[in-house]
């Protein structure tokens, strides 16, 4: 009976863990009651926390969440990513596949700056699902926000410029999230460390730690300025990254015209993963990247791994070459910059950061890692709103939220099954024990002589 028991317990503990699992693109039944503001800190590699000193930031998750890292979305670069944050797809899906693209289609080339908003409608960001559900969004600077995706710009929106202050991107924010109570979402972007790690690379200490301070100040003035605004804990905040960024050198360059000539191919994109569209025979052009260089791999597009998801889409060109960490692939000549990033997303070099605060998350929690794609549903469900198809999971973010239960359905269902093989195991010792008799030597041994009908309450 207690075995029946536990097996009882272990299909109710399934019910419990498993109660909000449902379809990740369900929409979701939370009322919108709180905004949400998502900060992108670009190039913020996911280790500098733990090598440079933050006291702004430690402020901020000292009551708020904490993850370890994201394994973000191929390739590491600044628009796919952006736009997989907003979207929750992989970049095959959402077509924003790098900083340079060409369709064959149309026969344009994408670069940045480029304002034809085509590029961006094989998806819709989140800011235009707000907007269609009867609400308004803002953004300062964010890829895309000022495009006409889908015939809609964030409601309130900065045309892009660096030369906008952080202080007066979080200014213009803070006023619209204040003055207009329909503003339900927020996205604000910020250009460092990227820029100081692409010019002096994140090994230089010196420097990276004169960057980083700058982004720790500003989380001190985001922190600031919501709490002058009255909006500090009355809105959830999501801090976060689009990729890391690793260390490169002159002694690692990969030249491309040591290994064919360019009449034989065109580059769509360079370093470190570089679109090669061949201009004549394409086997004897991949033949002769293939064995170009030992610190390079050459995928026909049909053959590119699954798990970077980056071969369903036509803007992905025939040739795709991928440097390992740290190299730089040229045609021909000096290394462009110190640090980079671009490279497989498995590498921890290349993976950023995620902290979130406000009333919906918990208070000093900490989690190891998940995928930045999860981001897009975890907003929708912040936010009241329907998610449309996506490659991201609510069920691996929902943890980090205050009305959510968080045991974990596989530990639990492991501890019922040990401890039924534990006690069948003893079960059987028992009767195994019992059914070798009395012994003659034993005192009293002529009361456990029993009818067999009598009942052992002990194992009712």
């Amino acid at each position: 009976m207690l075995i029946h028991q536990l097996l009882w317990l272990a299909v109710c503990c399934g019910f419990a863990t498993s109660e909000h699992r449902g379809n990740d693109t369900e929409k979701q039944s939370t009322p919108v009651t709180h905004p949400l503001l998502l900060v992108s800190f670009d190039g913020f590699r996911a280790d500098y926390l733990k090598t440079y000193s933050f006291p702004h930031f430690q402020k901020f998750v000292s009551d708020g969440v904490r993850v370890g890292y994201l394994t973000n979305v191929f390739t590491t670069k600044t628009f796919p990513n952006h736009y997989s944050l907003v979207t929750g797809l992989y970049a095959e899906s959402h077509g924003i596949l790098a900083s340079r693209m060409y369709d064959p289609q149309t026969h344009k080339t994408f670069t940045i700056g480029d304002t034809d908003p085509s590029w961006w409608e094989e998806a819709t960001p989140i800011w235009v699902s707000v907007q269609n559900s009867g609400y308004k969004s803002a953004a300062a600077m964010w890829p895309g926000s000022d495009l006409k995706i889908k015939n809609s710009t964030a409601t309130h929106f900065l045309p892009y410029s660096p030369k906008v202050t952080f202080q007066e991107r979080i200014g213009n924010l803070t006023k619209w999230l204040k003055d207009d109570s329909d503003v339900r979402f927020a996205a604000l972007y910020w250009e460092e460390p990227d820029r100081s790690g692409h010019r002096y690379g994140p090994n230089n200490t010196v420097e990276m730690a004169k960057a980083l301070k700058e982004v720790d100040n500003n989380i001190g003035l985001l922190m600031e300025q919501l709490q002058q605004a009255n909006l500090w804990g009355k809105i959830n905040v999501i801090l976060t990254s689009d990729h890391g960024m690793t260390q490169c050198s002159e002694e690692r360059l990969i030249k491309l015209d040591n290994c064919l000539n360019r009449t034989d191919y065109s580059v769509v994109d360079l370093t470190p993963v570089a679109a090669i569209m061949p201009l004549n025979n394409v086997s004897r052009v991949y033949n002769l990247l293939n064995k170009c260089h030992p610190q390079m791999k050459v995928y026909m597009k049909e053959n590119i791994p699954e798990r970077l998801h980056y071969k369903y889409n036509e803007r992905i060109q025939p040739i795709i070459l991928v440097a390992e960490e740290g190299w730089t692939i040229v045609q021909n000549g000096s290394l462009p910059r110190l640090g980079d990033h671009g490279y497989d997303n498995s590498l921890p070099s290349m993976h950023p950061f995620l902290a979130a605060h406000g009333p919906a998350f918990r208070k000093g929690y900490h989690l190891s890692n998940f995928n930045s794609i999860d981001i897009y549903p975890l907003m929708c469900h912040l936010l009241g709103i329907q998610a449309l198809p996506n490659n991201g999971s609510f069920v691996k973010v929902r943890c980090m939220l205050e009305s959510e239960t968080c045991a974990d359905l596989a530990v639990t269902v492991g501890i019922v099954i040990g401890v039924l093989i534990v006690l069948t195991t003893l079960t059987c010792l028992f009767r195994l024990m019992k059914s070798r008799g009395p012994s003659p030597s034993r005192p009293f041994a002529r009361l456990e002589l029993q009818d067999d009908d009598d009942d052992d309450p002990l194992l009712d």
